[in-house]
């Protein structure tokens, strides 16, 4: 076996894209296995009252081209859009399949979504159709007359208290299951994921069929070598974020590994680690936020019969005492990976393949050309802090934000997609992720990132989670502040903020030290579960 950095740079010398002229998400995650293999356990559904579903890929195939035949009677067309507003359930998943096979563009939504949330990206993206449930029936209710683009909305459980829905399964079970799939390129648009919104109004990010076929390097990376026999994936993170849809439900659909799925009403870490051995889950995707309130769970390994053969996370970086935390908790080192909306999926770690560096996000996923460049667009050398970016072409980046030509064409220099992060090169091609371009802290001279503050806080015994930014000083241009969510029953005072910021002063460095600190019962976070630190800097400012 060859050792593990050669085993890394071996597969990307030797990766070559290989993406079809034409080709279809639907067709490649479903039917193509429902044809070999009809009987393949393709999911493995937990209801929240506690029910389980099962369904193979022949059931799929079935049920997406009976709502495919739904779809069209009712007016939808290829290329139309279709929001598909729901949690992990088995009508989710098929939902989008079915609007793959026929050619239009799938439109995820997440099921807390108010409605000033939905009314803006349903009438950006002109929805012709939704799929949701008696909640987000609801809430349509509320905004439908000013959506003049929609015409149909489905709903997953009955029709009673909204008439003007139509009812998903008595359509669906009416349908023919006969559809031919619409023959699209490999270039067609596919779907449409709105951006977080953490700096402005959300965009929605344009993704082709050939995304799914992009995202495969680096799922198969930070899961050492996915799939392998036996594998079963599950995550807490919702389908309606490129996280859930694209690291998870398509890539392992693509694989013919079967997906557990279950919608937490509020997660809760006792049962993750339950659902882990109940299902046997070899393979999870654990957000930092997951991870964290799992990381609260003590001794879980003696009440839990779990065996996890991978564990990935993105989204916000993990620090040495997450990593440790976790080896001891899954046996196994939890592999990092970073992307965005736009462009996911590119830099992933891998144990197997090379060694682990804590804090460092990985290497760049083999077919990504991903380096750190300066405002010109020259590529930096290692050492030098810049902008994370990917070359184009690249089978994951998007084609665009929707209807937003200057956006897009602001988010390239030159033929580099630019991330809107800073990161630094080192000198075995490694990526460390320093923070957002308005995250950096600017202190007497120093470029501070506050992921490394942040995770030796929360090694702090009394510190349950925590955001870091800079506040203006006259003095040093910026201070670092934290912002700390304490653990149960710990109080915050005078001699607890000494406390921490020895902590931090005595492990980092002196000018990286909280010199202000604040506590929060909760710290604002997206839907995807990142830290909204504008909030925080506002917070400072008011």
């Amino acid at each position: 076996m060859l050792p593990r950095a050669d085993r890394y740079e071996t597969m990307r010398d030797q990766f070559v894209w290989r993406v079809p002229e034409r080709y279809n998400i639907g067709v490649d995650v479903c039917d193509r296995w429902a044809e070999r293999e009809p009987d393949r356990l393709a999911l493995i559904h937990k209801r929240r009252g506690g029910g389980v579903e099962e369904y193979r890929f022949a059931d799929i195939r079935a049920l997406s081209n009976r709502f495919a035949n739904v779809l069209a009677t009712h007016g939808v067309a290829r290329g139309d859009r279709v929001g598909i507003l729901l949690p992990q359930a088995p009508e989710t998943a098929v939902s989008h399949v079915a609007v793959y096979k026929m050619g239009g563009v799938a439109v995820p939504l997440f099921s807390l979504f108010g409605v000033e949330a939905l009314e803006y990206r349903l009438a950006n993206c002109g929805a012709r159709a939704v799929v949701t449930d008696a909640v987000g029936a609801a809430k349509l209710a509320r905004i439908r007359d000013r959506l003049p683009e929609l015409r149909a909305v489905f709903r997953i459980d009955g029709i009673e208290g909204t008439p003007d829905c139509l009812d998903w399964h008595a359509l669906t079970d009416a349908a023919s299951d006969g559809f031919t799939p619409v023959d699209t390129a490999a270039d067609d648009p596919a779907v449409i994921i709105y951006t977080s919104g953490t700096t402005g109004q959300p965009k929605g990010a344009l993704h082709a069929h050939r995304v799914l076929l992009g995202h495969l390097p680096g799922v198969e990376m930070s899961h050492d070598l996915f799939p392998q026999p036996d594998d079963r994936i599950w995550t807490p993170a919702d389908w309606a974020w490129i996280g859930g849809l694209l690291d998870v439900l398509l890539p392992a659909w693509h694989h013919g590994v079967t997906v557990v799925s279950h919608r937490f009403e509020k997660f809760d870490p006792e049962e993750a680690f339950r659902l882990l051995a109940e299902f046997g889950v070899r393979n999870a995707f654990l957000p930092p936020t997951a991870l964290k309130m799992m990381r609260s769970v003590a001794d879980p390994q003696t009440r839990h019969a779990y065996s996890m053969r991978s564990v990935a996370s993105g989204g916000e970086t993990l620090g040495a005492g997450l990593l440790d935390w976790g080896r001891r908790t899954f046996g196994v080192t939890i592999n990092e990976f970073y992307g965005q909306t736009e462009c996911n999926m590119i830099v992933s770690s891998a144990a197997t393949l090379m060694p682990p560096k804590p804090g460092i996000m990985g290497r760049p996923a083999p077919g990504h050309d991903v380096a750190v460049i300066d405002s010109a667009g020259d590529r930096l050398p290692p050492g030098e802090v810049g902008l994370i970016a990917v070359r184009r072409p690249d089978p994951v980046m998007f084609l665009g934000y929707w209807n937003n030509p200057d956006a897009t064409a602001a988010k390239f220099i030159g033929d580099w997609l630019v991330t809107g992060d800073q990161g630094e090169l080192d000198a075995d091609g490694y990526i460390r992720f320093v923070g957002r371009d308005d995250d950096v802290i600017t202190s007497a001279g120093y470029r501070i990132g506050p992921g490394e503050i942040e995770d030796c806080l929360i090694g702090h015994p009394a510190v349950r989670m925590a955001a870091v930014v800079g506040v203006p000083d006259p003095l040093r241009t910026e201070i670092v502040k934290a912002f700390i969510v304490l653990q149960e029953g710990v109080t915050g005072d005078d001699a607890l903020v000494a406390s921490i910021q020895e902590h931090v002063k005595t492990r980092l460095a002196a000018h990286e030290y909280p010199r202000a600190i604040e506590f929060l019962d909760q710290l604002p976070m997206t839907t995807t579960g990142k830290i909204i630190r504008r909030e925080l800097r506002d917070r400072t400012t008011s």
